[in-house]
């Protein structure tokens, strides 16, 4: 393994939201060309390829739209994870000394609705599902229910999280949902799983988000403000884990995937928690958000009440936490929700975030997914 950094050295996007009439294939393929375009380079200068999409086609024939180049290209399919995982293997790619420049790539498209989840393909019987043991709000909704209930966590402070998310959201040209929302407002919506509501949640949704990876030392070449990744880690649960995908709840409570994830991420990169300058956290709803900002090493247990309280998580705060409106603004195209963080982070390292830019010149940025049956990424970037 290589001792070379990897740099991040270009980024593209497709707007996330609801895109009538365009194929959530074509959203990674605008996305590629616009970090393509970003790093000053063609699509015949990638040596490789890894992409993901759950709902939106296979990645590697994208090739057909993009050029027949005779790259290698490799298809991630990891849940909420997939970006991370497509990135985490890029990363591993270029550090290995195999390739010196390639690309991540992640893109979906949703139906409207709930996410539902095949049960059958996951290893359990179709009626695990049918019986609503497998229902996604269901499970977030009883997850951060005995978390307030041990952890003195409030209602208010659940729906504060929203009003952040939704006034970051409106700053963000690439968010779909960009109305601010007032606290009464998220509290006074739907009640969809207890304590959670409908404005708690975020929503299956379409986009796309593409980088561009090389080695440190060739960084220059591609652009004049790098963002090196200092670590790029995945992990699975552990037993004791609280997941939607387990039959059973063992008696042992053991930590999350995020916790191992987090852990192996600082020691890779060779800093702590307090090192960090802004973070983006997984939020499919307001309740994750406040549990991973613990899970993560960023504070312990019940403090995230004050925190929150005292605008800590605010762009202008202590500690950014979802600059860009996190997955309640931007919607979740499971393919590329864990890149569109990785984007985030890039914009607000090279200071080009406009007005919800993080004061102070951050050096240091965190990007966190978490999903089903129990995957956690974690990346550090710094400049």
């Amino acid at each position: 393994m290589s001792n070379e950094d990897i740099a991040i050295v270009g980024i593209g996007m497709h707007e996330f939201g609801r895109h009538p009439g365009v194929s959530g294939m074509d959203q990674g393929v605008i996305a590629v060309r616009r970090a393509l375009a970003d790093a000053g380079v063609e699509w015949k200068d990638m040596q490789f390829a890894f992409g993901g999409s759950q709902a939106a086609g296979a990645a590697d024939t994208m090739v057909s739209k993009l050029g027949l180049t005779g790259l290698q290209f490799i298809n991630v399919m990891n849940g909420c994870a997939t970006g991370g995982s497509a990135l985490f293997s890029a990363y591993n790619s270029i550090k290995s000394g195999m390739f010196d420049l390639g690309i991540a790539i992640g893109f979906d498209k949703h139906e409207r609705g709930a996410f539902r989840i095949d049960t059958k393909k996951h290893g359990l019987a179709d009626w695990y599902g049918a019986s609503g043991l497998a229902l996604t709000t269901q499970f977030f909704g009883m997850k951060i229910n005995r978390y307030m209930h041990e952890h003195g966590i409030s209602d208010s402070t659940l729906a504060k999280v929203g009003v952040k998310a939704f006034k970051n959201g409106s700053m963000n040209p690439m968010a779909w949902r960009r109305r601010p929302l007032s606290e009464e407002e998220i509290t006074q919506s739907a009640m969809l799983s207890y304590p959670l509501t409908q404005y708690m949640f975020c929503s299956p949704g379409e986009g796309g988000v593409a980088l561009i990876l090389a080695k440190a030392s060739d960084a220059h070449k591609y652009t004049d403000t790098p963002v090196f990744l200092n670590a790029a880690v995945v992990r699975s649960r552990r037993f004791g884990s609280f997941e939607v995908m387990a039959p059973h709840l063992a008696l042992e409570h053991g930590v999350g995937p995020t916790v191992d994830a987090s852990k192996a991420a600082f020691e890779m990169a060779g800093i702590g928690p307090d090192d960090v300058d802004l973070a983006q956290l997984q939020d499919t709803e307001t309740g994750a958000e406040i549990m991973h900002m613990a899970e993560n090493g960023f504070c312990k247990d019940g403090e995230q009440e004050e925190m929150i309280a005292l605008g800590e998580t605010e762009i202008g705060g202590r500690f950014p936490v979802n600059t860009d409106g996190g997955c309640l603004a931007n919607g979740e195209p499971v393919g590329a929700s864990g890149l569109r963080q990785v984007y985030e982070n890039v914009l607000q390292l090279r200071g080009d975030a406009g007005p919800r830019q993080v004061p102070g010149d951050p050096k240091v940025a965190y990007t966190h997914v978490y999903g089903a049956p129990g995957i956690s990424g974690v990346n550090i970037l710094s400049r």
